[in-house]
């Protein structure tokens, strides 16, 4: 072997190569879309067992058969679920918008990062021009600041810092930390505060009521009770919305409590924070305009690929350099703001720029596209919810707020619970319609999150008679 021959390296390079293999991708593309859209296509997923999966890709690895990058793909799409099929209602993530295909190549061949501003000019600029344009609709302070990081758990990580360095906390009292949130909250805020050292019983987790909204009334019980045994609650949390059950807590209860106590007020907005973009529903985060920082997804209901999530702080609590990092070769001023070096005020360095999805669906279709997709999913939501309660052998765990909807079939004979995990399990085998499931206060309940807006009514009430259909195999089978 000719050690010096680089041929191959400098044909995987070539304008040529890529002119050659990028339309077949495009093509390949376009026409998933056409068929997961048409009419009489029902598939969502073809579940293959783990191992099987792990032989065939195995395989396939160490085969030395030629592979092109369309063979590949289409083998790769063929065995992985279907996000745009309208049977897809499973967890909250995005259907994405087909133009984030031809942004996500224009990021990966750029390959710009937001670490400091000569490695991604455009992307930090775009950033700030985002999350100005956010804050304002949030109601935040025109001075708001912030940027953005590679998912809700890392967002909510960074607040937490946040509002921790901000607070005026002493190094040495960091081992009595407490933080308040709601016992529905997401695992990522729990997650975020052990990362930050803060114990385990430091992490109140206030009660929910009925609605599963954190329950206000309980607020002073409970940090007078931290208060009383040492800790320094720091921060409040509050949910818009839960990812169980898509409860919305009280907002402006939640900032009268804060505000009482000089605590920071985060918001955790990661999947109903872009209901704000909604006349209709943006009642549901009344309040959020209070608070000292929120996060939202942008790879949730706004259509982009993962991760991309805002960090937002309101103008006024937050003191900058929460990670003070001392990094000279990449910039020479350890201490001033400098929005445009990004890597100042995130855990990450080498941070894509994400950003890209975003502004060019704001720049090519503007906030409404925001607002008909809140308003779809949303009432979408509330339309399957009221055919649920149309079902005398079906119930809500709750009416939803959102286009997260949790229920379950009533058998009229066995266990509840073990013949939904049997449906549950039975719709992942036969894979025309993508669900989930969650247990909620002891009980079984399937879960379904509607996230593709060309889902209608014609597959909600397929789902509905494909649950009966399992059910009935089910009890035949006993």
């Amino acid at each position: 072997m000719n050690t010096n021959d680089n041929s191959l390296l400098i044909n995987a390079y070539s304008a040529e190569a890529f002119r050659k293999g990028a339309p077949e991708i495009i093509e390949l593309i376009n026409n998933e879309l056409e068929c997961l859209q048409a009419e009489d296509n029902f598939k969502t997923v073809e579940r293959r067992p783990p191992e099987e999966q792990l032989s065939f890709w195995s395989e396939e690895f160490q085969s030395k058969s030629p592979c092109s990058l369309k063979d590949l793909s289409e083998k790769i799409m063929e065995r992985s679920i279907h996000f745009h099929s309208k049977g897809y209602m499973g967890h909250q993530v995005a259907v994405t918008l087909p133009v984030t295909a031809l942004t996500s190549a224009l990021i990966g061949y750029m390959n710009n990062c937001t670490t400091v501003y000569e490695l991604g000019m455009t992307g930090n600029a775009m950033e700030k021009v985002v999350i100005s344009h956010l804050a304002e609709k949030y109601g935040y302070d025109k001075r708001a600041t912030g940027f953005i990081t590679s998912g809700g758990s890392m967002g909510n990580l960074t607040a937490l810092v946040t509002a921790c360095t901000s607070s005026g906390i002493q190094e040495k009292d960091y081992p009595k930390l407490a933080v308040m949130v709601s016992e529905e909250a997401h695992y990522s805020v729990e997650r975020a505060a052990k990362i930050m050292g803060i114990q385990s019983d430091c992490i109140i987790k206030v009660p929910t009521g009925k609605d599963f909204a954190i329950r206000t009334d309980l607020m002073e019980q409970f940090y007078h009770q931290a208060v009383s045994e040492g800790k320094i609650v720091f921060c409040v949390v509050g949910c818009a919305c839960t990812t169980s059950v898509g409860a919305h807590d009280n907002l402006d209860a939640l900032a009268d409590f804060a505000e009482k106590h000089h605590i920071w007020f985060h918001v955790d907005g990661a999947h109903g924070g872009a209901a704000i973009f909604s006349e209709k529903y943006k009642y549901l985060l009344k309040g959020i305009e209070r608070s000292d920082s929120l996060i939202v997804d942008f790879h949730k209901m706004m259509t982009t690929p993962p991760l991309s999530t805002a960090v937002i702080y309101n103008a006024g609590n937050r003191k900058i350099n929460e990670f003070s990092p001392k990094a000279a070769y990449l910039w020479q001023d350890q201490l001033s703001e400098e929005w445009w070096n990004s890597a100042k005020h995130t855990l990450e360095c080498t941070k894509p720029l994400t950003v890209i999805h975003t502004y060019a669906i704001m720049r090519l279709y503007g906030d409404e596209i925001y607002r008909q997709n809140v308003d779809t999913l949303y009432d979408l939501g509330k339309e399957f919810a009221g055919m649920i309660k149309e079902q005398n052998d079906m119930e809500l765990t709750l009416d939803p707020s959102s286009n997260i909807v949790c229920f379950r079939f009533k058998p009229d004979t066995g266990n509840i619970n073990e013949v939904n995990k049997a449906i549950a399990d039975e719709l992942l085998q036969d894979g025309a319609f993508y669900t989930v499931s969650t247990t909620i206060r002891g009980n079984f309940y399937l879960r379904i999150t509607l996230m593709n807006p060309l889902t209608g009514t014609e597959e909600l009430t397929k789902l509905l008679s494909k649950i009966r259909e399992i059910a009935k195999k089910i009890k035949s089978e006993k």
